[in-house]
């Protein structure tokens, strides 16, 4: 099992931006499909980002392409989520979950069999 820790949350305000962090536990990081993904208060969770094993290829939910970014340094076991122009709406509890299987970035949830325990972003107007 993979050990996903996720950090960099927190309070901004409208238009500011956050760098979440995610450090896994995994030997293998290297050969891990990363995902992040956010749920808001009362609302389903859903798909912000993945990225494949080498980094080379990355997937965005639309409506936030253009304002975020996920990167990874297989060096240091640690994926990124770099969130720009932030808004109310992005606040909610961030995830980070690792593929150990996958082959390809995925947008689905379940195809990721490890997560961490989200951190808080919040947005304020």
């Amino acid at each position: 099992q993979v050990q996903l820790v996720e950090s960099g949350g927190g309070l901004v305000q409208a238009g500011g931006s956050l760098r979440l962090s995610c450090a896994t536990s995994g030997r293998t990081f290297s050969s891990y499909v990363m995902g992040w993904f956010r749920q808001a208060p009362g609302k389903e969770r859903e798909f912000v980002a993945s990225v494949s094993w080498s980094g080379g290829s990355t997937h965005y939910a639309d409506s936030l392409k253009g304002r975020f970014t996920i990167s990874r340094d297989n060096a240091k076991n640690t994926v990124y989520l770099q969130m720009n122009s932030l808004k109310p709406e992005d606040t909610a509890i961030y995830y980070c979950a690792a593929c150990t299987y996958c082959v390809a970035v995925t947008p689905h949830s379940y195809e990721y069999n490890d997560w961490g325990q989200g951190t808080q972003v919040t947005v304020s107007s």
